[in-house]
């Protein structure tokens, strides 16, 4: 990983999830508390622009907030702050698979 990437991976972030957090950050049966269990993996999201297209996005997973996910572009080793509401699918990657390409229909 680079030094960049390394940077994102090790950032503290203040939010700090007990026992007086909102249960859509708790419980799993909601998307952000769900996410949340997935950070750290490669991802590709697809998103929801308008009424009939989508568009998707391939990263690592850093953050998950109440209404927002966060993702570390592999190509650009940027982060990209994305809105939770507009998301329609989630492809999580298989640790065994991290290597595979995200955009193979066949990937599962």
């Amino acid at each position: 990983m680079s030094e960049t990437g390394k940077m994102y991976s090790e950032e503290k972030r203040n939010i700090n999830i007990n026992a007086d957090s909102p249960e859509v950050m708790t419980n799993n049966i909601y998307t952000p508390a769900f996410l949340r269990e997935q950070i750290g993996k490669l991802v590709r999201v697809e998103f929801l622009i308008g009424t009939n297209n989508l568009v998707d996005r391939v990263g690592i997973l850093q953050d998950v907030g109440a209404s927002y996910i966060l993702l570390q572009s592999i190509e650009s080793n940027t982060l990209l702050y994305c809105d939770i509401y507009s998301i329609k699918f989630v492809t999580i990657s298989n640790p065994n698979n991290a290597n595979r390409n995200l955009y193979n229909p066949y990937f599962y």
